[in-house]
């Protein structure tokens, strides 16, 4: 079904002046009381590029209801003759994602992008001035996918309410065109208002591209770490990992601190360039400006110090590094730093340029019986070993000098600010939460009875008036993105090839009533299976041992159990570097499944893992089974399901065996519904299933993956692929497939050209 949610015009509120309002602030999760919906609203940033190009930046107060939006310039609680300037559902292909910071005039925003899953065309931004607002945001559409989700399953909701593609309606009478210029001058004309929650840092210009390239040192720490507090300073504990001290070129050295705020809150400190605010916590990077910044959650910034306090070096000292952040499944923010090289930054004159070690942060929300927030702050630096022993064995006041103290020491310094500032950094949120109907809404009632209801992406997406005195009705974009198909591919490497046992039987079909089960044998793909471990750019096939998956009590105790043997074999991988996105891959006349022999395997499972990159690359594996599939077992239903239900279930779990700590900390070990988390493109024919796994569509996948591209060549990447079990019946869950890719190298992917 197609469906999601998009903001209508409806009307055309008078040009008044609005009236000043603060944040205001609710529990992110208050629940409903009843069955009465729960009510979401607050102050939002509308983004969007009008007809000519020009981008603008709305003030409005934004309301969700249950399934229905609402945007109004003016707050409806405060002026109860508001009307709203766009109205529309959420359905249940309604997608949210949060596209991290972004500069808007001169500001930092965290932007969240809402789009059709069905229909990339449609979709929308709204910007808010602090992590937690955009966080809660999120929460509060999800929430509300997921309760219409529920009410179609029940039949509560009337199908016609949720078709997108016949009611999307932009029609109507367009404006004259007028340029929108400095800024925010709109929200300044305003007077005082939620607008001064906008930051504005001291940072340059950014930059539309970069030239990147990663110096960090290379290592193969253990997973499992040892360690051991080693020194107490102004309450926070240093800890070294002892297992990889005795071993490794390098020691992991860490920081942890309790702080008296929400992990939204040290994230927005930790990420904020303005150097007034840094200069009150940060005594070795608090001179940081920005260089430009790849995405929102990806960044590289210079700085400059003199480290006379540090050290006794008298040079004055720059530096470069690049900043990744990603919020877990888990709620872990985390934040990865890497020295590196940028063009249009080289050494200051009168500076000499230096390293900042490789360090993460790990940002988490503690659960606390009182209602202030906490967070524990994790500050993870690499130190070189031999400079380590060197300071732990001789004097450790000497380490108090070195830039990594320094970095360690930046727990401390936002532990004391925080503490310090607690008017200053409490939270403040523009997110309210109500659970009783309000006489203020009335008019959702004449919404939720209403033929042709729209759905929430085209509307937000367009251009709006850039006056108050001027009429709301908008202006359709002529930038949409177009949704481009890639071409057929030009498949050069002939590929497919039996086992070298003649004679066998493969693929044979078996019924219920078969005596003999068909003999699965492997096919040739571009990248080569592997013999042992010890073989490079290779592939393998591990068990399931490796992997915890949900076990049959999950529902009752969470209990988590080693997995077992893979349900299917893999048979095959194929490794592709492409112009364009390569979907739809079986379909391919030369692709093995449409071998004969293939046609005859009982069911064979595609993964198409889909890389960005310049150029793209393409992961392709085969997994197939010996036998048909059951009747009404999980794998069937989603086999033969709705890609909603699809989207739901479909999950992929990574381990990096061997590689360098900073990856293990980027991709990490737990579960990921592949489906919620990028967009996923099913292809189900006779006896195949393909899903094409768009791993460009996040923002945060992208760059994960482009870490995890450029050690490539060193790391021992295991993934496993399940169903998510969510009723006892599904439990314990089944893997599968599982893959072991062995120090894959980039260049070796076989070129196929658009044809």
């Amino acid at each position: 079904m197609a469906s999601g949610s998009i903001f209508k015009k409806v009307g055309n509120d008078s040009g008044s002046s609005e009236s000043a309002a603060d944040f205001r602030g609710g529990g992110p999760g208050a629940a409903a009381a009843g069955n009465a919906p729960v009510e979401c609203s607050g102050w939002v940033y509308h983004l969007g590029v009008n007809s000519i190009g020009h981008e603008y930046c709305r003030q409005r107060f934004l309301v969700i209801r249950g399934m229905f939006v609402e945007m109004y310039k003016r707050d409806p609680h405060e002026s109860p003759g508001a009307k709203p300037v766009r109205r529309g559902t959420i359905g249940n292909s309604f997608v949210v994602e949060g596209l991290g910071q972004r500069r808007v005039n001169h500001g930092d925003v965290y932007v969240v992008r809402f789009y059709n899953q069905l229909d990339e065309t449609k979709k929308g931004e709204i910007a808010c001035a602090t992590a937690a607002e955009a966080k809660k945001w999120m929460e509060a559409f999800d929430n509300a996918r997921q309760q219409v989700e529920a009410d179609l399953s029940s039949g509560d909701v009337a199908t016609h309410k949720l078709n997108a593609e016949s009611e999307i309606s932009l029609d109507g009478h367009r404006p004259r065109v007028r340029r929108y210029a400095n800024g925010l001058k709109e929200l300044i004309k305003r007077g005082p208002g939620p607008e001064k929650l906008l930051r504005i840092s001291s940072t340059s210009s950014i930059e539309s591209r970069s030239e990147l390239y990663y110096d960090a040192l290379g290592g193969d720490p253990a997973d499992a770490r040892e360690w051991k507090c080693v020194r107490t300073i102004n309450g926070v504990r240093i800890f070294e990992d002892v297992a990889e001290a005795k071993n490794g070129k390098i020691v992991l050295v860490k920081a942890v601190g309790v702080v008296e705020a929400s992990a939204e809150t040290v994230l927005d400190i930790v990420l904020n360039l303005d150097r007034h605010q840094r200069y009150e916590w940060d005594t070795l990077t608090g001179d940081l400006e920005l260089v430009a910044s790849l995405n929102g959650h990806y960044d590289i910034v210079y700085g400059t110090f003199e480290p006379r306090h540090l050290t006794w070096w008298q040079s004055k000292r720059d530096f470069v590094f690049s900043r990744q952040w990603f919020h877990g499944e888990d709620g872990t923010y985390t934040i990865l730093q890497f020295p590196a090289v940028h063009k249009n930054r080289a050494p200051k004159s009168g500076y000499r340029r230096t390293k900042i070690n490789s360090s993460t942060w790990e940002i988490r929300d503690l659960s606390t019986s009182s209602k202030s927030a906490k967070c524990l702050m994790t500050q993870m630096v690499e130190i070189r070993s031999k400079n380590w022993f060197k300071w732990k064995k001789n004097d450790f006041s000497e380490f108090e000098k070195t830039i990594p103290f320094g970095l360690l020491s930046q727990v401390a310094g936002l532990k004391e600010y925080i503490g310090a500032n607690p008017g200053r950094i409490r939270e403040l949120s523009g997110v309210i939460f109500r659970s009783k109907k309000s006489d203020d809404f009335e008019q959702n009632r004449q919404l939720e009875g209403a033929e042709g209801v729209d759905l929430f992406y085209d509307a937000i997406a367009s251009d709006s008036s850039s006056s108050e005195e001027d009429s709301d009705d908008e202006v359709e974009p002529n930038n949409k993105e177009k949704v481009v198909k890639p071409k057929k591919a030009s498949w050069a490497v002939a590929r497919l090839a039996l086992s070298r046992t003649a004679g066998t039987s493969v693929g044979k079909e078996s019924t219920p009533n078969s005596p003999t089960t068909p003999v699965i044998t492997n096919f040739l793909g571009t990248m080569q299976q592997g013999k042992d471990d010890n073989d490079i750019n290779c592939w393998t096939a591990p068990g399931g041992s490796g992997f915890v998956i949900r076990g049959k009590t999950y529902l009752k105790d969470s209990t988590k159990v080693k997995g077992g043997d893979p349900m299917f074999k893999l048979i095959a991988v194929d490794w592709y570097k492409i112009e364009n996105n390569l979907t739809k891959v079986a379909l391919h006349p030369k692709c093995l499944v449409q071998s004969e022999v293939a046609k005859k395997i009982p069911f064979i499972f595609i993964i198409n893992l889909m890389v960005p990159a310049k150029p793209n690359y393409s992961l392709v594996l085969y997994f197939a089974a010996d036998k048909p599939v059951t009747k009404d077992t999980l794998l069937d239903k989603f086999r033969d399901g709705t890609d909603t239900f699809r989207d739901s279930r479909f999950k992929l779990i990574p381990s990096i065996i061997e590689g360098h700590w900073m990856v293990k900390r980027a991709v990490g070990t737990k579960a990921c519904l592949l489906g919620k988390a990028v967009k996923c493109y099913y292809l189900r024919e006779d006896n195949f299933l393909e899903i094409d796994v768009d791993i460009g569509s996040s923002s945060v996948a992208r760059s994960v993956i482009g870490l995890v591209l450029g050690y490539a060549a060193s790391l021992v990447v295991d993934l496993a692929i399940l169903l998510e079990g969510k009723e006892e019946s599904e439990l314990p869950e089944e893997i599968l497939g599982t893959v072991r890719l062995n120090r894959v190298t980039v260049d070796s992917a076989v070129q196929l050209d658009n044809v």
